[in-house]
C-alpha cells in the first residue's frame, strides 16, 4: 500500500471523487493505524455515513495509550458512557466523530443497565477513570419496563415521576461528588415511540400519554439549568430529521434501545462538548459571495441579476443569510472573503433590497483576486485570531479544496450548488457551541468592528508610545463575582495565545474557586476611548504559606499589546506585597499556541526557579515592584471604564 497516496491532501483541482474508509481500514489490516494517526483526520474528510461507521469500528480497537506515546501532542479525552441498555455501539460512533476533528477518544464503558449504581457510588469506574464527560445515555424503556400490564397514561406519569426523582438526584450528586467541577454530565430526552403510543387505542389516551410525555422531556431539560455540570441533549430535532429511534429486533434480543443511527447522531452533538471542553471552539465564520449568500456570479450577472430573494433559488440565499445574521446576533464574528471587484460588493451590502445581510454585520469584507486561503491569512491576522478559530464556508470544490491544503487549522464547510442545503451543511457540526452565552459573546462583533476603528486611528500618529497615549487605556481589576464565572470559564476554555499555562476550567470549576478561601480569581476589564472592551483577562492565584502563586494568566487577543497585561501583573504583585507575602511564584506551560508570551514573566523581574521542556516556574521576591505603565490607568469601577 502506498502511504503517501492516503495522506497527501487533496489536489484542489481534482474534482472530489467517491471517498470510502479503505484507505484507513488497509493502515488497520497493515498495523501502522497508531502510528500514521494524524493522517486519520484527513482520511476521514468527506466520508458518507456508512463509510464512517465503518472507520469507527477500526478506530474504536486502537489502544488510545499506544497512539499516544507516539503522537504526544494528539488532543485526548475521557469519556464515560453509562445508561439503561446496551450502549456499546457508541463508543465506535464517539469514536470517528471525536477523530474527524483531531481528537482522540479514551472510553470507559459502564455496565449493562448500571447508570443508577454508577453514578450514585464515588468508587464506581466512571468516577475513577476521572472523565472529561460523563455520558448517561437515557431511553424509553427506563419508564416503560416498569408499566404494569394492562396500563393507562396514569401509570406512565407515575412511574416516570418516579424516575425522574431519581435522575435529578443522580444530577445532583453528580455536581457535587467527586468530578465536582471537572466533568460534565449528559443527559438526553427520550423518544416516544410508536410502540406504545398504538397500544392506546383512544385518541383522547394517546393525547394525554403525549403531553405526559412532553413534560417528562420538558424537566430534563431544565436539569441544565438546575445544574452547572449537566447538559441536556435535545434528541426531538434528530428523529425530527427521519432518523429512527428504535429497533424492535435489537431492543428486545440485544437490549439496545436506541439504534445505531441514532447514536451516530448523538455521538455528533457530542461532539462539540468535547471540543469546548479542550478548547478547541470556533469564534469566526468567513463566508464566500457568489453562489453561497446570492445566486448568480456579481461581476458577469450584476446587481440587478443576481440571485436575492426573489424566485425559489433567491429565496433559498436569503433563508441562509437570516441563519448567518442569527449566528453573528450571538457573538460568532462575521467576515467574508470573495474573489470580486470591492465596489460591487460594498454596492450589494449596501443597496440590495433583499439583502438580509448589510456592510455592517460583517467585521471586515475582503474582496479582491487574491488567492483565499491567503485572504483568510491577512483577516487572521488584522483581527488577532488563529486560523483554528476560523471556519469557512463556500460552495466552490476548488476553492474548499485549496484551504484545507493551505491552512488545514481553518475548519470547512461543504457547501454545493444547492442553496437550499446551505443552512443545514453550516449548522450541523456545531461549529460554534458553547454552554452559555455571556454579554461578550453578543457584543463581540460589534467589539471587533470597534478594533477596526482603533488601527485606523494608529495610523495617525508616528510612535506606537504616542498611539497608546492617545488611547487613553483603562483596566480595572477585582475580584471575580459569582455572576462573571461564566465568562472567565470562556476565557480559559477559548484563549490561546495569551493563555500561560492553558490550564481549561468548567464553570462549575471556576465557582468553586471564587468561593474557595485559598484562592483567589482576579477579572480583568478594560476600556478605552472607542469604549469599553467588556471582561476580557483573568488571573487566577492560590494563596500558599509565605508566597502567591499564580496559577494562570489569561488575556484576550483583542487587547494584547497595550500594556494591560504589564498593569495587570503589577497589581498583582503590589497586592502581594501589601498582602504580606514573601514571594509570588508562576508557571508557564509551553502549547503550540502561546510561546509568544514565553518570556512574560522574565520580561516583569520573574527568575527561573525550576522547568523542563513543557513547564517552568518562576519566582518575583517583590523587592522592587515597578508602576503601571503611565499610559494605562487603573480604575476602581466598571463605570469609570
Amino acid at each position: 500500500m502506498n502511504l503517501t497516496s492516503v495522506a497527501d491532501p487533496i489536489d484542489p483541482a481534482t474534482p472530489p471523487g467517491p471517498r470510502t474508509a479503505d484507505p484507513l481500514l488497509g493502515l488497520a489490516r497493515e498495523g501502522r493505524l497508531a502510528a500514521q494517526y494524524p493522517q486519520v483526520r484527513e482520511l476521514l474528510t468527506g466520508l458518507p455515513e456508512l463509510e464512517l461507521q465503518r472507520a469507527g469500528r477500526a478506530l474504536a480497537r486502537l489502544d488510545p495509550d499506544q497512539v499516544s506515546r507516539q503522537h504526544p501532542a494528539v488532543p485526548s479525552v475521557t469519556v464515560a458512557v453509562t445508561g439503561h441498555g446496551t450502549l456499546s455501539s457508541v463508543i465506535p460512533a464517539l469514536t470517528v466523530q471525536l477523530a474527524r476533528h483531531g481528537i482522540l477518544l479514551r472510553p470507559v464503558l459502564g455496565d449493562f443497565d448500571g447508570y443508577v449504581f454508577e453514578l450514585s457510588d464515588p468508587a464506581s469506574q466512571i468516577y475513577r477513570c476521572r472523565p472529561d464527560l460523563v455520558l448517561c445515555l437515557l431511553d424509553p424503556s427506563i419508564v416503560f419496563d416498569e408499566i404494569p400490564v394492562p396500563w393507562r397514561p396514569e401509570d406512565v406519569e407515575r412511574v416516570a415521576a418516579a424516575r425522574l426523582q431519581v435522575i435529578e438526584g443522580l444530577a445532583s450528586r453528580f455536581q457535587d461528588g467527586p468530578a465536582r467541577g471537572r466533568a460534565t454530565l449528559v443527559l438526553n430526552t427520550m423518544p416516544l415511540l410508536r410502540e406504545y403510543t398504538g397500544q392506546l387505542i383512544d385518541h383522547l389516551s394517546r393525547a394525554r400519554l403525549g403531553v405526559i410525555w412532553r413534560e417528562v422531556n420538558i424537566r430534563l431539560l431544565r436539569l441544565a439549568a438546575q445544574n452547572p455540570a449537566v447538559v441536556v441533549l435535545d434528541l426531538d430535532p434528530v428523529l425530527a430529521d427521519g432518523v429512527p429511534a428504535s429497533d424492535g429486533r435489537l431492543s428486545l434480543y440485544a437490549k439496545a434501545h436506541l439504534t445505531a443511527e441514532l447514536l451516530s447522531r448523538y455521538a455528533q452533538q457530542v461532539t462539540p462538548l468535547v471540543r469546548q471542553h479542550l478548547g478547541h471552539s470556533r469564534k469566526a465564520l468567513v463566508l464566500d459571495l457568489d453562489e453561497t449568500l446570492w445566486g448568480g456570479v456579481l461581476g458577469e450577472d450584476g446587481m440587478d441579476g443576481i440571485e436575492v430573494g426573489d424566485g425559489y433559488r433567491g429565496e433559498a440565499f436569503v433563508s441562509f443569510q437570516r441563519v448567518v445574521k442569527q449566528l453573528g446576533s450571538q457573538g460568532v464574528v462575521l467576515a467574508a472573503v470573495s474573489k470580486n471587484e470591492p465596489e460591487l460588493v460594498a454596492a450589494v451590502l449596501r443597496e440590495h433590497p433583499r439583502m438580509v445581510l448589510r456592510e455592517e454585520d460583517f467585521v471586515q469584507v475582503i474582496a479582491n483576486w487574491q488567492p483565499k486561503h491567503e485572504n483568510l491569512r491577512r483577516l487572521a491576522e488584522s483581527l488577532g485570531l488563529g486560523l483554528d478559530s476560523f471556519v469557512f464556508a463556500d460552495d466552490s470544490a476548488y476553492e474548499r479544496g485549496l484551504v484545507r491544503q493551505e491552512l488545514p487549522a481553518v475548519a470547512v464547510v461543504d457547501l454545493d450548488r444547492e442553496p437550499a442545503s446551505h443552512r443545514q451543511n453550516l449548522l450541523q457540526e456545531g461549529w460554534f457551541d458553547a454552554l452559555e452565552l455571556t454579554e461578550e459573546d453578543r457584543e463581540r462583533s460589534a467589539r471587533y468592528r470597534v478594533e477596526a476603528e482603533r488601527q485606523s486611528f494608529l495610523d495617525r500618529f508616528d510612535s506606537i508610545a504616542e498611539y497608546l497615549r492617545a488611547l487613553n487605556v483603562r483596566v480595572r481589576i477585582a475580584a471575580a463575582t459569582e455572576a462573571e464565572a461564566a465568562r472567565v470559564s470562556q476565557l480559559t476554555l477559548r484563549t490561546n495565545q495569551f493563555n500561560l499555562t492553558a490550564r481549561r476550567l468548567q464553570p462549575p470549576e471556576v465557582q468553586a474557586l471564587i468561593k474557595d478561601p485559598a484562592a483567589l480569581v482576579l477579572a480583568v476589564h478594560t476600556g478605552d476611548r472607542f469604549g469599553r472592551n467588556g471582561l476580557v483577562g483573568a488571573v487566577l492565584i492560590r494563596r500558599e504559606a509565605t508566597a502567591f502563586r499564580i496559577e494562570n494568566f489569561l488575556l484576550s487577543c483583542r487587547v494584547f499589546s497595550r500594556g494591560i497585561e504589564e498593569a495587570c501583573l503589577l497589581s498583582v504583585l503590589r497586592l502581594a506585597r501589601e498582602t504580606g507575602v514573601q514571594q509570588v511564584l508562576a508557571d508557564y506551560r509551553r502549547t503550540p499556541r502561546n510561546h509568544r508570551v514565553a518570556d512574560f514573566y522574565p520580561r516583569h523581574g520573574f527568575v527561573r526557579v525550576t522547568g523542563d521542556e513543557q513547564v517552568t516556574t518562576f519566582r518575583h521576591e517583590l523587592a522592587e515592584v515597578a508602576p503601571a505603565p503611565d499610559h494605562v490607568h487603573l480604575v476602581e469601577s466598571l463605570e469609570e471604564l
